[in-house]
């Protein structure tokens, strides 16, 4: 086993980027590729290319072991292993296009035919089940003319982290997911993560159909408990004294359900969890296989957008403006994509509802969606003050500090709605009327 692997990542985008920098916290030889020439000359500037906690600090402090590049030939030679983080866009039925992944296989096949000894090639991109053994593998033999197993291996490896947390989550995995073509590319790439991991996590090999199928079902069954948690947070509303969260807490005290992902608020978004539920409805069909769980698990998901329309509108006063206090998918990211607090911005506009809106890192991707069509605010307050209601519909930790001086008014109260439950009800209750999603309030069942 080599001590000191280099390492190639092809893709320096919101993924490619933070995972590269944290192998050059390890590694002395990192190279980033990538086609933008101002993500390379970013990176080479030890600058973080895209907005992710931490990325800026861990590429300046491992400057010297890291650079980019827009020439594969001559990363791939320098290299040892070479990890492909590359889009996989979602096709009209529901499955992955490998457009992405194979153009980067054609330039790694290429520098793989002039070079002498074993390498390495790492595919973390979300894929179908067989696209790894039945698409990539021939395709870079083909483009190389070498034998995977003897002449290179191949690995189907995903990452289980999520924009915001990237860092933390690459070197605290609760698991690292290997499918292997054999045995020896599965355990050059196991020595890597662990030598790279901060934490001591558990590994699972197998090969790379069942890694593809995994990483789906992984995905898949974590959407379906968040929207078990808000089916849950809807029904305490309606259950004289019932909280939704003393629920959930009990639910995670049993070994086979967990803590994490029960917090009933409102819907998932991203760009990863709507889209591989939808991939994992698209090939248990194709295989013939029910389907209705995951359909049933988007079907409801896409409701909770309705449902938070149809409150914020039942309590809007005539000529009322909403403003949005959170516009990315979850805190910590600039990402919108599928965002219940866009989603709820967007429903309003067609409505013809005056918006006000603030993101703490979301704004500058929220005008491409919303300018001219919705008022920006330069901060929560100014946000609150311009509104009639407001909808706390991401759980920026900077939200639980709105000042009360915000909410004055001299008409009716002003009406929060608070999905995530991140004020304190006692302090807000006697200056605003005071909505928590997930608790039991009064005529819960009109709205």
């Amino acid at each position: 086993m080599i001590e000191d692997p280099a390492i190639s990542v092809i893709g320096l985008g919101k993924l490619g980027a933070p995972i590269a920098a944290c192998f050059a916290r390890k590694y002395s030889h990192v190279i980033g590729i990538d086609n933008s020439q101002s993500v390379i000359e970013q990176v080479n500037k030890g600058q973080a290319p895209v907005l992710e906690p931490g990325l800026d600090i861990l590429l300046k402090e491992n400057h010297d072991r890291i650079r980019a590049t827009n020439n594969y030939r001559e990363a791939i030679l320098e290299t040892d292993i070479t990890f492909v983080v590359v889009p996989t866009p979602s096709e009209n039925e529901g499955g992955f296009s490998l457009e992405f992944v194979l153009d980067a296989c054609r330039q790694i096949g290429g520098a793989l035919s002039e070079k002498d000894g074993y390498h390495l090639v790492v595919l973390t991109s979300t894929v179908l089940p067989g696209a790894t053994e039945n698409e990539v593998k021939p395709f870079l033999e083909k483009n190389s003319g070498k034998r995977c197993g003897a002449d290179f291996g191949l690995c189907y490896s995903p990452e289980f982290i999520a924009l915001g947390s990237v860092i933390r989550d690459f070197l605290n995995p609760d698991f690292v997911l290997i499918g292997e073509s054999d045995s020896r590319a599965g355990d050059m790439l196991e020595s890597v993560y662990k030598a790279t991991c901060d934490n001591d996590p558990k590994v699972a090999r197998m090969n790379c159909t069942e890694a593809e199928l995994t990483k789906l079902a992984v995905n898949t069954f974590i959407t379906t408990k968040i929207t078990f948690a808000n089916t849950l947070a809807r029904m305490c509303e309606r259950l004289p004294g019932a909280r939704v969260d003393a629920v959930t807490s009990a639910l995670g005290l049993d070994s086979r359900i967990g803590y994490k992902y029960l917090k009933g608020a409102i819907g998932y978004g991203g760009p990863c969890f709507p889209r591989d539920n939808i991939a994992f409805s698209f090939l248990a069909k194709r295989l013939g296989v029910p389907d209705q769980l995951a359909n049933a698990t988007d079907e409801v998901n896409r409701k909770q957008a309705h449902f938070l329309l149809g409150l914020v509108e039942s309590k809007l006063p005539e000529r009322g403006v909403v403003g949005i206090l959170g516009l990315t998918y979850k805190a910590d990211t600039c990402v919108i994509e599928e965002s219940q607090g866009l989603l709820l911005a967007l429903s309003l506009i067609e409505d013809g509802v005056p918006i006000c809106v603030f993101d703490p890192m979301g704004l500058d991707n929220a005008r491409r969606e919303l300018e001219g069509r919705v008022r920006f605010a330069a901060g929560a307050d100014e946000c609150a003050r311009e509104s009639d209601i407001i909808v706390i519909a991401t759980p920026w930790e900077e939200f639980r500090n709105i000042s009360p001086e915000a909410l004055q008014c001299t008409g009716p109260p002003k009406v929060i709605v608070d999905c995530w439950r991140l004020l304190d009800p006692e302090e807000y209750k006697s200056i605003a009327h005071y909505i928590e999603l997930g608790v039991w309030r009064r005529n819960s069942e009109e709205e």
